[in-house]
């Protein structure tokens, strides 16, 4: 059986690439996108190649940022910018396969195997799709091509910006197995630290190492990265147009401990919530309803639903009205054993735009996305727990917890 043609899409810099895209003026800068500066908490959400010269980081403060590089020109985020040129681009992808699994707005798999007949090999495909960026877009992409997710991912990052890099069965011992474990998808700098206590620095080491000694180390996730270490993985790519007809996205969460009272239930409904509108974002959908699911100790489920106008992504509107669900239905005559936020009545993003505009609260939810959308970024590329809210910390127990997905 021949082997799959996987491809990693990367769009470069993304943000600060389209913000100087729509303004050229800004190309010979050092530039970073992020909050506000005043007030002297924002972030830098992406920096352009010149920015990251001077040293700059996604996630650093602007403040810290501002000391590296006095001349660094700080832009505010648009975020509907960079949705409309993330549109752009999978409408170029879908030119080639319809098999497309976006991580976030600039990062995607793409299974080209079935196109090859018509397209070429994967590296021909590759650069044809980083041509048609370029020139139709004026955006940068580094693609790698493999053949299974974990080697493409490493592809992508392996050589930036405006590059397509090939992993293959015949050179991956040589240019993968070198580089250092952290680099692999799934290790992050705790496991790194894990792995690097039993002396494997390298993915190649990882990939030599003995399955049960790793499962002792890490658990399941052990024998996982051995094999993906050596370059065994057969997870597939999602169909596109299956993630754009999801009819609901939700999370339940059964708690470590009976959830007594109200405020017991802020601090599992935040993160429900928190994780649903993450994922309303990424899938460019708003929510037109929230349902919420309560099974008490005895095991009797309750649920209820309301409607929302305007539909909405914002974990805040979406904790709202949860937390006013359960203060009208339910009566606190039992603990609660299991909490679920659901979203439903799914809408796309920009077919209610407009009624956002008109509805006279669109400065103040302009600030509540963007310091949603900066956590998002810091989520998808530090893990879900890189941020938190403080009130997680009043109950470490109660709100420790890892929800479970389902759409």
């Amino acid at each position: 059986m021949a082997d799959r043609t996987i491809l990693h899409s990367d769009l470069n810099s993304f943000y600060a690439s389209v913000e100087i895209r729509n303004n050229p003026t800004l190309a010979d800068k050092p530039v970073a996108v992020g909050g506000d500066e005043q007030a002297r908490h924002g972030i830098v959400l992406a920096a352009n190649p010149l920015a990251k010269q001077y040293g700059i980081r996604t996630a650093e403060t602007l403040w810290s940022a501002r000391r590296k590089c006095p001349d660094l020109v700080i832009v505010p985020t648009h975020f509907d910018e960079y949705h409309r040129f993330s549109q752009a681009v999978r409408q170029i992808y879908l030119d080639y396969t319809s098999q497309i699994e976006p991580m976030s707005l600039d990062e995607a798999f793409l299974d080209v195997t079935g196109s090859r007949e018509l397209f070429g090999d994967g590296e021909t495909i590759a650069q044809t799709i980083r041509t048609r960026v370029k020139e139709e877009l004026g955006l940068t992409v580094s693609i790698g091509v493999s053949f299974n997710k974990i080697f493409a991912k490493l592809g992508s990052d392996y050589k930036k910006p405006d590059a397509v890099t090939i992993f293959s069965r015949e050179n991956y011992r040589e240019l993968v197995w070198p580089q250092p474990v952290g680099n692999l998808l799934y290790v992050g700098k705790a496991t790194a630290a894990k792995l690097a206590g039993i002396g494997i620095h390298t993915i190649g080491e990882l990939a030599a190492a003995d399955p049960a000694a790793l499962q002792m180390l890490l658990g399941r996730m052990g024998p996982t990265l051995h094999d993906y270490a050596n370059g065994r993985d057969e997870t597939p790519v999602a169909e596109y147009v299956n993630r754009e007809q999801a009819k609901s996205i939700g999370n339940m969460i059964t708690a470590p401990r009976d959830i007594r009272t109200p405020a017991d239930a802020d601090l599992v409904l935040w993160p429900l919530c928190e994780n649903v509108a993450h994922r309303l974002r990424r899938h460019g959908m708003c929510a037109g309803s929230v349902s919420l699911y309560i099974r008490d100790i005895q095991l009797v489920t309750h649920t209820r639903q309301c409607q929302l106008t305007p539909p909405t992504w914002l974990a805040r509107e979406l904790m709202e009205h949860a937390r006013g669900l359960l203060a009208r239905h339910y009566k606190w005559k039992l603990p609660i054993r299991t909490l679920g936020v659901t979203a439903g009545d799914l809408v796309p993003a920009d077919q209610v735009s407009l009624q956002l505009d008109l509805d006279g609260t669109a400065e103040k939810r302009d600030k509540f996305e963007r310091i949603e959308r900066a956590m998002d970024s810091l989520k998808d590329r530090y893990g879900s727990a890189a941020v938190r809210r403080g009130t997680e910390l009043l109950d470490p127990k109660l709100s420790g917890f890892h929800p479970h997905d389902h759409d």
